[in-house]
């Protein structure tokens, strides 16, 4: 597929980049130190993951970082976003530090410099130590002091040479999807402890932004969410109202205490006083700490209708107006990027946005004479770029995307049975191959890059 003309007049200085996490993709989950995440728990916990995988092994970036930086390049990526393991540097999630995995990161972001590709390190990416979830977890907020430690010690070292850090990934789905409805680590199943989850995170990125500020003053600091554009089923009143509320659910709730507004009372009625956390006097201005950014993860939309008997919300999704899915069963939906992109530049004082993840998993096929066609996801990245620019078209500032992800790894609850990479992953022998999205892809990124941090091409 050519790069249509829709996606090559993106603005001068726009971001290409390509996303990963840690867990999903490093491995060695028993070496040089690290400690057990609760991602490590949970995977070994029969019948919580497909197949019984783990990311023990994973795509051995712990080992192939050298390689893997080569294809960065090969697919002319201008930034590379990655996570760094919490376990990896404090294995006890607080007290003592590892030096072994500061100086992986270290050697890694060196790499990056050199090859000319800027890093974006996320601080968190869902892995937290097993310790601190034994000791309470998310819902306890002296996690966010340990969070705040941990940035300290990474900002420390690595921030001489990474200038653009996200806190966390997606609080949304670390809190409902790990406290609430229990598909992802720790696996609880406790609606008052997801909303209390939601706090001692926003609490952590505040503290995190803070510490971050002060020890990288040339910073850029954000954070991802994984905001959903909310659609009513119908037109009827009830049917909108249902739409507000899963808006206030997946969306306002976060967005509203980062910038300032504290947490949307209607959700703080609807939630009710036993399960809505204790909120102390200066917590709002703590997690509206002013940051320079706002990452945004795009997969799909959602299209709701009122139903008084699903609680707590009294909504249930509904089809959407398309039958195309990706593997995951999700909608392929360009319009609502556009219509989320340009909502949050419209309702919320966010600064430059950047997506963060966007991409899709389809059932590729093992390589034929070292090739892997998978026209579906060059599709899904053209028509969704193509909605990118309609969004900048109408003033939301966009400045920059990552596709998710750089290659096929650990999919979370879904094991390896899930591929979403621009890079083939043969799990078995861990060679690499760059398919064909990902040559496309890198058609649209040489369009306009710039070699940055004394890189070439």
């Amino acid at each position: 597929m050519q790069v249509p003309e829709s996606i090559s007049n993106f603005p001068a200085g726009f971001l290409w980049g390509a996303a990963t996490a840690a867990y999903q993709i490093e491995g060695a989950a028993g070496e040089d130190g690290r400690g057990e995440s609760i991602w490590d728990r949970f995977s070994h916990t029969p019948g919580k993951v497909v197949n019984g995988d783990t990311g023990d092994v994973a795509c051995d970036h712990y080992h192939r970082w050298r390689t893997d930086v080569a294809l960065m390049k090969a697919l002319n990526l201008g930034a590379y976003r990655f996570s760094i393991a919490w376990s990896r540097i404090v294995p006890d999630g607080r007290g003592g530090v590892n030096e072994a995995g500061l100086t992986f990161y270290e050697r890694l972001v060196d790499a990056l410099l050199a090859a000319g590709i800027t890093p974006w390190a996320t601080l968190y990416h869902w892995d937290l130590p097993q310790p601190l979830e034994d000791a309470g977890g998310w819902p306890n907020r002296a996690t966010a002091d340990a969070f705040a430690e941990y940035a300290n010690v990474v900002s420390r070292r690595l921030g001489d040479r990474i200038k653009h850090w996200i806190t966390l990934n997606e609080p949304w789905c670390s809190a409902f999807l790990g406290y609430w409805t229990g598909e992802h680590a720790p696996g609880r199943t406790s609606f008052a402890d997801a909303i209390h989850a939601t706090h001692g995170l926003l609490l952590a990125h505040g503290q995190a932004t803070t510490v971050l500020r002060q020890n990288v003053p040339d910073a850029r600091i954000g954070i991802v969410l994984n905001p959903s554009q909310v659609y009513p089923a119908t037109d009827s009143e009830l049917d909108r109202a249902a739409a507000y509320r899963q808006d206030g659910f997946a969306n306002r709730w976060f967005l509203d205490p980062l910038y300032g507004r504290g947490y949307p009372t209607d959700m703080l009625a609807l939630y009710g006083p036993n399960v809505v956390p204790e909120i102390l006097p200066t917590d709002l201005e703590v997690i509206a700490a002013p940051t320079d950014f706002l990452g945004v993860n795009y997969y799909s939309s959602s299209f709701v209708r009122d139903d008084p008997q699903n609680r707590p919300l009294g909504v249930r999704h509904g089809p959407a107006p398309t039958d195309e899915k990706t593997a995951m069963g999700w909608a392929v939906y360009p319009q609502g990027f556009t219509d989320l992109l340009v909502r949050l530049a419209r309702d919320y004082p966010t600064g430059p946005l950047y997506v963060t993840e966007n991409g899709a998993a389809y059932p590729d096929e093992a390589p034929i004479n070292g090739r892997v066609a998978d026209p579906l996801r060059t599709s899904y990245y053209a028509r969704h770029l193509a909605a990118a620019r309609a969004a900048i078209d109408a003033g939301a500032p966009l400045q920059g995307y990552f596709a998710w992800s750089l290659m096929d790894n650990f999919e979370w609850a879904f094991g390896y049975t899930r591929r979403f990479g621009l890079i083939y992953v043969d799990y078995a022998t861990q060679e690499r191959t760059i398919k064909d999205s990902g040559k496309w892809y890198a058609g649209v990124g040489g369009r306009f890059f710039t070699p940055r941090n004394g890189g070439s091409r």
